[in-house]
């Protein structure tokens, strides 16, 4: 089964609170459960791979809302990536302990060998 790649960073946010810096760990949104997405047919026979950049929005129980399409290297590889990821569970950001939304941007490549 094909895995996308997916990229996290952890960001460290330097918060100013009374002239005194303090800092707040912000820990990014984990994929727990991926689904790939469907290659479509037509472009898989033609030997066409490709990737698909898309936001979207993990909520606080690590669902994932809104997703958009950045930018694709082919239209018809849209509508699947966004299938795909509709089905994801992340766990989701926190901030200081306390689950968080964040939004998160992720390639999800086509690639034939897979």
């Amino acid at each position: 089964m094909r895995k996308p790649i997916v990229f996290a960073s952890l960001s460290i946010a330097l918060m100013l609170v009374s002239g005194t810096a303090l800092r707040a760990a912000m820990e990014p949104a984990v994929p727990v459960r991926t689904v790939a997405p469907d290659y479509p047919y037509e472009l898989k026979k033609a030997g066409i791979s490709g990737v698909v950049s898309i936001q979207f929005e993990v909520d606080e129980q690590g669902n994932v809302q809104d997703p958009v399409i950045q930018k694709s290297s082919n239209r018809e590889f849209e509508q699947p990536a966004i299938n795909a990821v509709k089905r994801w569970k992340f766990k989701p950001a926190r901030k200081d302990g306390v689950p968080v939304k964040m939004k998160v941007a992720i390639p999800l490549q086509f690639n034939l060998e897979d």
